[in-house]
């Protein structure tokens, strides 16, 4: 076997010991060099911006001016915090300060997120679960420049270069259409911004206004916030009082389990399945839906190994918001706390 991956090195024309990691975006910028905005890229964008969305080469000289590089960005960007194994990635957001702070939010929210079941039919405790990861109930928007960073991320981030593009034209849009000075505000690293922490492009798919005065605010309008992420989920199919995820046992009992754990989101397997290869009795998924398979690993101190679970499609809901399963089992369980005794 030895002798083989020797071969296929020799082969691809370099040696285990020449072979290098890729530089990352942060390795080949200087923080605070300026963007040139007279380079093909942005010449192309600011036709766009004028020929589409009918800004003035004005407006783009006044907003363009003094773009720098932001390598903290960069740096962040390439950092993975989801590839944490479970153990360590849940206590980052599921503390008892964030719970009992959730459970008052619950009381205090009351009339409002009787409303949101009602009228957008999604759990309250996930409602709250999201806004709570997301921003703290609203302490922490980020402290970046969102402007500052979608350039930073279209300039120097050539990997998802086109989507920042995208990112940066609706944040210009939305930003103009609800009177709000782009150079103002502040986000994450990677450009999302307000309570909710849509990107740009989600709060011009999701975001609504739910307070009757017809303007969409996730900064500071709670009713908007609320129903904004409420409206998220609705979108992709979650359903109100419907499980979202069970247990399954520490082992997979089938290949088609364990490949459709490797597989990820995407792999759909029939509920029927899952009951007959691990012995669990799963009920019926709304609309007879497939379900995921999903492992989370158990800390060496409690045994290792991994903790799987059937991923229903509310679960499938939550990982269109984030496309992590870690991050989708944070959101069940610190809405599972904030229901205990409430």
């Amino acid at each position: 076997m030895h002798l083989i991956v020797v071969l296929a090195v020799i082969l691809l024309g370099c040696s285990p010991a020449s072979a290098q990691e890729a530089p990352k975006a942060a390795d080949m910028v200087v923080n605070g060099q300026p963007i040139d905005v007279h380079g093909d890229n942005y010449r192309q964008l600011f036709q766009e911006l004028r020929d589409v969305h009918h800004f003035t080469q004005q407006q783009l000289d006044a907003l363009f001016a003094g773009v720098v590089i932001d390598k903290k960005v960069l740096e962040l960007m390439d950092k993975q915090w989801e590839a944490k194994p479970y153990y360590e990635y849940w206590p980052l957001f599921i503390t008892p300060a964030v719970i009992a702070t959730g459970k008052k939010k619950l009381k205090e929210h009351q009339a409002l997120l009787d409303r949101i079941e009602a009228e957008i039919g999604v759990d309250r405790e996930y409602v709250i679960a999201i806004w709570g990861i997301e921003s703290r109930f609203g302490a922490n928007h980020g402290k970046y420049g969102v402007f500052q960073t979608l350039n930073t991320l279209f300039d120097a981030y050539p990997r998802r270069s086109k989507f920042f593009r995208n990112q940066l034209i609706q944040f210009l849009l939305l930003c103009r259409d609800n009177q709000i000075n782009p150079l103002q505000v502040k986000g994450s690293y990677a450009g999302a911004f307000g309570q909710t922490q849509f990107i740009p492009s989600s709060f011009q798919e999701y975001a609504v206004s739910f307070d009757g005065d017809q303007r969409r605010d996730v900064f500071g309008s709670i009713d908007d916030i609320l129903a904004s992420i409420a409206n998220y989920l609705h979108h992709f199919k979650w359903v109100l009082d419907a499980p979202v995820y069970v247990d399954i046992g520490n082992r997979l009992h089938s290949d088609k389990l364990v490949q459709a754990n490797l597989t990820g989101r995407k792999a759909l397997v029939d509920w029927r399945e899952v009951t007959s290869a691990q012995g669990v009795t799963l009920p019926r998924p709304p609309q007879d839906r497939g379900v995921t398979i999903v492992g989370l690993e158990i800390h060496p101190t409690e045994g290792g190994g991994f903790r799987y679970v059937a991923g229903y499609p509310n679960f499938q809901a939550i990982t269109a918001w984030n496309n992590s399963n870690r991050y989708a089992m944070a959101v069940s369980e610190l809405a599972e706390a904030l229901n205990r005794g409430h």
